[in-house]
């Protein structure tokens, strides 16, 4: 069975643990903290038995959870594994430490992939004799419920490794996407970073509450961009296709862009969102919220799987 190496136990390393271990590879679980690797145990459980409450996976939960074993010790984490999957913090510092012990732990044919959010691959492996097979899998959380995977590599990347992870995300249920080089925050959270900065202006600028602005993406925008993506979206929406999309609407389209000028997050404008947030969910129950957003992506991963062809 092909073993994965999963380096840290937080959120994103148990949801990776779970997408290896339900495609039927082995997986090693290491956390730099005592005990969080074992205690990550019951939480995927847990995670597990919503998966199969929604009928997502059709193995017994013990089968699957029995192909992830904790670690000890990164050494024996890593040892015989053909993929690593670092999840690690996000600061510099630590993850070009981490890298380096990788670098040295792992043989020459391992690939050693980050889920880092936004730095990139070329600022924590250039100094590396293996950093050929480095890169960046950028996963969206939680990756065991949405499957996009940026994969990202530095300037010296080996194409090949690209192309091999490329296979390994698809054969584990995954949908990876290839960047051809890198930018700051990937694609995913520049895409995304453009939709939020424009909510926060339409709140700072006194032109829609944030619960109406929300209902412009769930109840307007998310449910074609469930199934299509923002091309596609514009190619139906004009009998000609793109170019008469265009055509019709980009000076409108365009001149909207001229007046989106950098957002820099005001204090202001960020605690009026706050303050109407809390009022609608109390931090306390976050985490409630977290797991009931979890259980409406099942059912959404669930419909569309039934849709597909």
């Amino acid at each position: 069975m092909e073993r994965i190496a999963v380096v840290g136990a937080g959120l994103i390393g148990r949801a990776w643990s779970m997408v290896f271990a339900r495609a039927g590879l082995e997986v090693r679980l290491w956390d730099k903290v005592d005990g969080v690797a074992e205690r990550a145990m019951g939480l995927i459980a847990n995670s597990l038995a919503d998966l199969h409450a929604a009928g997502l996976v059709q193995e017994t939960l013990a089968a699957i959870a029995a192909r992830i074993t904790p670690a000890a010790t990164l050494a024996e984490c890593v040892a015989g594994a053909k993929h690593v999957q670092e999840n690690g913090p996000e600061r510099l510092a630590p993850k070009q430490e981490l890298f380096a012990e990788l670098d040295r732990l792992c043989p020459q044919e391992v690939v050693l992939a980050s889920s880092t959010s936004g730095i990139p691959a070329s600022e924590f492996t250039g100094n590396l004799a293996g950093r050929g097979r480095c890169l960046v899998a950028h996963p969206v959380n939680p990756p065991y419920l949405v499957p996009l995977v940026e994969l990202v590599g530095a300037p010296w990347t080996d194409p090949a490794v690209v192309s091999r992870t490329r296979a390994l995300m698809g054969r584990v249920g995954q949908v990876p996407v290839v960047a051809f080089k890198e930018t700051r925050g990937f694609v995913l959270n520049r895409l995304q970073a453009a939709l939020v900065a424009e909510a926060f202006r339409m709140v700072r600028d006194g032109v829609m509450s944030p619960e109406d602005v929300d209902r412009c993406v769930k109840d307007g925008l998310g449910l074609r961009w469930s199934f299509m993506g923002p091309f596609e979206t514009i190619d139906l929406n004009a009998p000609g296709g793109v170019a008469d999309y265009a055509d019709r609407f980009g000076p409108l389209m365009g001149g909207i862009t001229v007046e989106q000028t950098p957002y820099d997050y005001d204090a202001p404008t960020v605690g009026k969102v706050t303050e109407e947030r809390r009022a609608v969910l109390p931090l306390e129950k976050i985490e409630d919220r977290s797991a009931w957003r979890d259980r409406r992506l099942m059912a959404l991963i669930a419909h569309k799987r039934s849709q597909e062809g």
